[in-house]
């Protein structure tokens, strides 16, 4: 069932998330941003930053600034002997939800590209 926010939109798992409906780990919280644990594992660190308005991948680049600051950060904090940060966009660039998001991954050495 998918919960209700006020800028969500319905079947959106990360709106659910923002909203409380869904759990997650959560690593940090401001008024605009959320970063939680991503359920994959395919790195030992994966994070996820959101902000918690409902917006397009395209529109999070828009205004990525804030973002990219807080990935930054907890990259800092979860990764500190390196991280990569990245975003996919669309079904061939591996973007499996709607809602914009990137990613943080670290906690070993990633090398050129990350197998999957």
């Amino acid at each position: 069932m998918t919960g209700y926010y006020p800028d969500g939109q319905p079947g959106c798992v990360f709106c659910d998330i923002v909203a409380g409906v869904e759990p997650c780990t959560r690593h940090y919280e401001d008024d605009e941003t959320l970063v939680f644990s991503n359920v994959l594992t395919w790195a030992p660190v994966m994070l996820l930053v959101i902000p918690k308005r409902h917006v397009s991948q395209q529109e999070l680049w828009a205004n990525v600034a804030r973002y990219a600051e807080v990935a930054v950060h907890m990259g800092q904090i979860h990764c500190p002997e390196g991280f990569r940060v990245l975003s996919n966009f669309g079904f061939e660039g591996g973007q499996s939800q709607p809602h914009g998001h990137l990613h943080v991954l670290g906690g070993r050495y990633l090398g050129p590209y990350v197998s999957l």
